[in-house]
């Protein structure tokens, strides 16, 4: 006999669809977590959120159970559906520290797929809840992608401003489409033809956005051999283009044939040969490449097959592109520098990673975030007191509103060199006359300061020259602390202008 849900369940069923469906980086998670829930109170960590949602969940399943009215085979349609939404929830969150510990195991293993212990336990309780086999197969490996792209997306792009948060919510949706229901209906390994382009100054950032997309994608499960097919780690392939000439990076990309150049002695097999069928090839630095390999790349976007250097044999690639770059392709495009048809092909998806000045604007405690992971990094153990004088070395080496030129990478350099010497000079790029050495020509020349705007004025120009307050100070005879305040005031005043 069919069973058909109370309105009182079928309620509760949809607040866990909404919550299954919706991306877990985004503050509709949080309110659809606390729906879910049944929050009365003021809770609003995301983690004792879902903690409670998942509880709520627990006990409605129990009392199922004893009411014998908890088998997907007792129910069709919809009720079917949404019971079965509920079992996914309930099972896949109480195996998240399975899925975490594989994925560390993993790491450390490399690219050998090692043997996920808990996988027959997750088919078999699927199973028990009245999927088919191949349900419980391709629910297991969902599981999985989900959670390694959770674990590498919160991992690796760390950050508490509102910019990373939607970075981060971005690069769920590049996974799984805005809606995980749509991507396991119609698209899962099918998400070769969605190009990523990732746009953002140095250091910023990309190389981790491109990992964490590149190592999250839907690999099978094999339950015989109690494993997935494939190692993400093995699924993730990287190469900078700007690191070869023009004739390497056709070898480097496409592989060559033995005697096709000279020194090719034996063939070579390139990245988009070596690529997964479950992985990603990141191209990074895509602004440096030539006509002529855009053309080519174009070939492997639009026909997913290419050719070796000295060969006619065509070969398919399966795997998803992501590329990245620090220059504007409108501007290079502009120049036709840049194939406007190989730019379409490539912007299936385009991500900015916020530079680090915009993300401490934002969020002043970015900053404190940020370095205390790298100094951790850096050292191997947290120290609050180390931590505490490093970023009181930084107030003290550089202006309250300073640029951060080389974003991440500048303040993991930052740190080190303060571990070294106990402040930071940055190295100043020589360039042509500065635009603040110009204006203070022209307001002299104008007559329209007084001596305090004059001193602020030399001081911050000295400061871009010189890049520390203490030869600022030394330069001028004033004091650290009066030079450090005429910056910062010259910068207040230049951002509110």
């Amino acid at each position: 006999m069919k069973l058909s849900l109370s309105k009182k369940e079928i309620s509760l069923f949809q607040l866990v669809s909404k919550t299954i469906f919706t991306n877990p980086f985004s503050e509709e998670r949080n309110i659809a977590d606390a729906a879910l829930a049944g929050c009365l109170t003021n809770e609003h960590n995301p983690a004792k959120l879902l903690q409670l949602a998942t509880d709520r969940v627990a006990k409605k399943i129990h009392h199922m159970e004893k009411e014998n009215k908890s088998s997907l085979h007792s129910y069709t349609g919809e009720d079917r559906r949404l019971l079965g939404n509920v079992y996914l929830f309930h099972i896949f969150h109480r195996h998240v520290k399975s899925f975490d510990s594989h994925i560390e195991q993993q790491l450390q293993q490399g690219n050998t797929p090692t043997r996920f212990a808990a996988g027959n336990t997750i088919v078999t309780e699927l199973l028990e809840c009245g999927f088919s086999g191949a349900e419980a197969q391709q629910y297991l490996a969902v599981f999985f992608q989900m959670r390694r792209a959770f674990y590498f997306i919160r991992n690796s792009l760390l950050g508490i401003s509102p910019c990373m948060t939607g970075l981060r919510e971005s690069l769920w949706n590049n996974i799984f489409t805005r809606n995980i229901g749509i991507y396991v209906d119609s698209l899962m390994g099918r998400m070769e033809d969605f190009s990523t382009l990732l746009l953002g100054e140095t250091g910023t950032g990309k190389g981790a956005a491109a990992f964490a997309v590149g190592c999250s994608g839907f690999i099978p499960y094999d339950n015989k051999k109690q494993r997935f097919c494939e190692s993400f780690t093995k699924a993730f392939l990287s190469i900078n283009l700007s690191q070869f000439s023009e004739q390497l990076i056709e070898s480097e990309l496409f592989g060559h044939a033995r005697g096709s150049f000279t020194g090719a002695v034996k063939e070579h097999s390139g990245v988009f040969y070596r690529s997964s069928q479950y992985g990603a090839v990141f191209l990074d630095e895509i602004g440096e490449i030539s006509i002529p390999i855009q053309i080519k790349l174009l070939k492997i976007l639009q026909e997913r097959t290419f050719s070796q250097v000295g060969s006619d044999t065509e070969q398919r690639f399966s795997g998803r592109v992501i590329a990245a770059t620090n220059q504007s392709l409108t501007k290079l495009r502009h120049q036709s520098k840049f194939r406007d048809d190989f730019y379409y092909r490539l912007c299936s998806d385009t991500i900015v990673i916020p530079p680090l000045r915009q993300r401490i604007k934002e969020n002043p405690e970015e900053i404190k975030l940020l370095t205390g992971h790298l100094l951790e990094r850096i050292t191997g153990k947290s120290s609050a007191s180390l931590l505490s004088s490093v970023l009181k070395a930084i107030r003290t080496s550089l202006p309250r509103h300073y640029s951060w030129h080389g974003n991440v990478r500048e303040l993991e350099q930052c740190i080190r060199q303060i571990l070294i010497k106990g402040t930071y000079a940055p190295i100043q790029l020589e360039q042509g006359p500065s635009p603040k050495a110009g204006q203070l020509g022209q307001l002299l020349e104008n007559g329209s300061m007084d001596m305090s705007e004059l001193t602020r004025r030399y001081c911050t120009l000295l400061y871009e020259k010189l890049g520390t307050y203490q030869e600022v100070a030394r330069r001028t005879g004033l004091d650290r602390r009066t030079v450090k305040k005429y910056i910062n005031e010259i910068v207040e005043d230049d951002e509110a202008g």
